[in-house]
């Protein structure tokens, strides 16, 4: 389980910059797993701070994000079953200051201009919350209310 935040002001979005598997880097969204007990709607904040120095207000549940892989060879040479479930948060800023997240899962966090992010190496959930934060589809997922 994990929660991410799509903070979007004067036509950018907040995101954070994380190591790519094989090197180089790519663009996720804020957020990440929930510790045990943990609210999501914590989790959010609590990453949130972690990764962008700054302190955020949810201010409504855009969607859910649900992935279901088998990876082919995880720990004693077995496959792995993961099921991922990611919750999405429509997010404003309320204080803190710009900062990178030290000794973290990633490296910055800047403003990117939402007409460039399709340009950026990013991970497919930046464009899965980007999606539920225009189409705000009612069933909270991608897809689901199309006929």
């Amino acid at each position: 389980m994990a929660a991410y935040a799509i903070c979007v002001r004067d036509g950018q979005v907040l995101l954070a910059r994380s190591p790519a598997p094989g090197g180089g880097f790519e663009w996720v969204l804020p957020g990440g797993g929930m510790e045990h007990g943990e609210d999501p709607y914590d989790t959010v904040v609590r990453e949130v701070e972690e990764e962008t120095g700054y302190l955020v207000e949810p201010t409504g549940l855009l969607g859910i994000d649900s992935s279901h892989r088998t990876f082919p060879s995880g720990r004693f040479g077995r496959p792995v079953d993961h099921h991922g479930v990611r919750l999405v948060y429509e997010a404003r800023i309320t204080g803190g200051d710009l900062r990178y997240e030290a000794n973290g899962s990633t490296d910055m966090a800047a403003w990117q201009p939402l007409d460039e992010v399709t340009a950026l190496t990013r991970v497919s959930m930046v464009d899965k919350g980007l999606s539920l934060w225009r189409e705000r589809p009612a069933a909270g997922r991608i897809g689901a209310d199309r006929a």
